[in-house]
């Protein structure tokens, strides 16, 4: 792991790297020293590791003592695309212009994806966690739309990850590995979401085999979730993680 910059504001420090090929962001509090809790960051389709909503997100739980990481998925933000993912991408749109299920469409995208994301998600928490800042404690994953489907196979892969906030996605192409997914779940839909069917959602929640799984329902579109849904989350990760 390089760290490429550090700067730092309002008590949280950011600091940039590469791992191999894959570009991150790294927050924690600005004198962190020793073991803290580690939240890992999935950002939207389209988005990247510094999308304003990421970036606020990450400094509100490093404000409260998490060290937080996000990066950049695969072909998003600072990484290539290649050619394949131009020609899914193409073809998603297409479909999705022509009124085809959008949720076929963005399965077709994700599957594509996985792979290669819980890969680097791996080598990025094994990296992180060796950080005297950082340390081994418990680690959780908080990703929407793009990052709730690429974060769900990552869970059901990774036994570090004790806690997980998701949601804006539905059950096309994850009900297999929601299904191996125990740890405590705080899940997020947008009952009027245009993207994202309601009843391809609550699938999805009614998938995910954890005995503690907690619904949030909230009026509007896709990317109208509520403010007040971050401090939630924050209080989610504080009980299941401190």
């Amino acid at each position: 792991m390089r760290f490429t910059s550090r700067t730092s504001s309002d008590g949280v420090a950011e600091q940039f790297f590469t791992l191999d090929e894959i570009p991150g962001v790294l927050w924690t509090p600005e004198a962190a020293c020793g073991t803290r809790p580690l939240i890992l960051l999935g950002h939207g389709g389209g988005q990247h590791k510094t999308s304003p909503s990421t970036v606020s997100r990450a400094r509100r739980y490093a404000a409260e003592g998490f060290a937080v990481v996000a990066i950049d998925a695969p072909n998003h933000g600072d990484r290539p695309q290649d050619d394949e993912f131009g020609r899914i991408a193409a073809q998603m749109r297409a479909g999705m212009a022509a009124g085809e299920n959008p949720g076929e469409l963005v399965a077709g995208m994700h599957g594509y994806l996985a792979g290669r994301a819980v890969a680097d998600w791996q080598a990025v928490l094994t990296a992180v966690q060796r950080l005297d800042q950082v340390g081994v404690g418990p680690v959780g994953y908080c990703g929407m739309s793009m990052g709730c489907g690429l974060g769900i196979p990552l869970i059901a892969t990774e036994p570090r990850i004790r806690a997980a906030v998701l949601g804006l996605l539905g059950a096309h192409g994850l009900a297999e590995n929601a299904a191996r997914i125990t740890v405590p779940v705080q899940f997020l839909v947008q009952w009027d979401d245009q993207m994202v069917p309601r009843d391809q959602s609550l699938a999805l929640f009614d998938a995910l085999a954890s005995t503690d799984k907690t619904l949030h329902a909230n009026p509007g579109k896709h990317g109208d979730v509520p403010l007040f849904e971050v401090d939630s989350s924050l209080r989610f990760f504080v009980r299941h993680l401190n």
